[in-house]
């Protein structure tokens, strides 16, 4: 029963870069003053681009120099996030952010190459963790064949890393990352996958590699919309046998009773934006779960009926991790608490990753994004160091 004693993980998603120079900007711009003022070690969980995942791969001594750049910085690094392939600030990302697909040989060469990168970037004897697309987004249109597909891509990947900690004595680990309308979303949806994956590793005598290698990355934000108990989630994964790898520290918005909440509705109004998709669901007194792919004025001004007589609405807009309410709106942030309980109470300790990539388009003024981080580290902490003392 342990939680992770790392320094506390930040994800660099919420800073804009497809170059080295634009990444380097971002440590300097965010990282560091996010540092100062949260005043504690603190990691970088870099979103590396494929851009720039190449632009290292092809320069070692660009490589070399940005190792030097992050430890210069104070700054560590032990996780990546090779979700997002290209570009994850332009002003529409929606549905695009599940390309290229596991079934796809880029998807394979990108992750391989941020696994060298993370390998190089790591200190020896830490172990490493990528974040990584839940194999592909269910609205697309795919081949009878594309789960088969991501399975052999995935057995492969994970003989490489297994020949790279063999090369360099640092383990690193995939983390595919379930959500809401892809292919892997659900607790259930994630098991069934790996059930699968282990039968096929079993046939090709590559057991060993991928039960050490491929695991979760569990976005508390991702299963609270879904409405799932995360505490009964989180020990489903665990009894299973599939380890997780990274948990993502996350909040979605949650409106109750949107029938009889106008305020609430109007408020959330706010929240529709044109770059990242924002999955709905709404759960019925009865218990069923309503989707809705994507949050928009639609869906507020003219709701179907059974949604807007639903009990609760869930969001998939990650909001700030030190907010209960967002004015007449909820947050899942009573989730996010039962999750750290539940991630103490594992043989291991994932890594741990505050991930709110939306501070620019959350409504209102332009928001400080340093003063708003450093408010969700220091909360984070807090939460953090309350469960290590309730576990020791």
């Amino acid at each position: 029963m342990t939680i992770s004693t790392l320094p506390l993980s930040y994800c660099t998603n919420v800073h804009p870069g497809l170059t080295v120079a634009e990444i380097e900007s971002g440590l300097d711009q965010y990282s560091v003053p996010i540092r100062k003022k949260y005043n504690a070690p603190l990691a970088a969980g870099l979103w590396l681009a494929q851009p720039v995942v190449k632009e290292l791969s092809d320069n070692p001594d660009l490589l070399d120099r940005f190792i030097q750049g992050l430890h210069d910085r104070d700054l560590s690094c032990y996780t990546l996030n090779a979700f997002p392939y290209g570009n994850f600030h332009s002003e529409r990302v929606k549905e695009n952010v599940y390309l290229p697909d596991w079934s796809t040989k880029e998807r394979l060469e990108y992750t391989k190459q941020s696994a060298q990168i993370l390998s190089a970037l790591m200190p020896e004897g830490r172990e490493g963790s990528i974040s990584t697309v839940p194999l592909g987004f269910k609205e697309f249109e795919y081949n009878g064949k594309m789960i088969d597909q991501c399975v052999s891509q995935i057995i492969e990947l994970a003989r490489f890393l297994d020949d790279l900690h063999d090369e360099s004595g640092k383990r690193i680990r995939l983390a595919i990352e379930p959500e809401p309308f892809c292919i892997i979303e659900t607790t259930d949806e994630a098991l069934m996958f790996f059930k699968q994956l282990w039968k096929k590793a079993e046939s090709e005598n590559a057991s060993d590699e991928v039960r050490d290698h491929i695991g979760l990355c569990y976005d508390v934000c991702h299963q609270s919309v879904e409405f799932e108990n995360v505490e009964e989630s989180i020990q489903r994964v665990d009894q299973a046998g599939i380890r997780i790898n990274k948990l993502h520290i996350s909040c979605a918005i949650e409106l109750e009773n949107p029938a009889g909440n106008p305020e609430a509705l109007k408020t959330l109004a706010n929240y529709v934006e044109p770059r990242y998709l924002h999955q709905t669901m709404a759960k019925t007194s009865e218990g069923e779960i309503l989707r809705y792919v994507d949050l928009d004025q639609n869906l507020i001004e003219n709701p179907p009926e059974s949604f807007l007589n639903a009990e609760c609405w869930r969001i998939h807009f990650h909001v700030p991790v030190n907010a209960e309410k967002l004015g007449p709106l909820k947050t899942t942030r009573p989730d996010l608490k039962k999750a750290i309980t539940s991630i103490g109470k594992l043989s291991y300790a994932p890594h741990l990753e505050v991930e709110t990539y939306t501070w620019e388009v959350l409504p209102g003024e332009e928001n400080d994004l340093v003063q708003g981080f450093s408010e969700e580290l220091s909360s984070t902490r807090l939460l953090l160091s309350n469960q290590l003392l309730n576990t020791n």
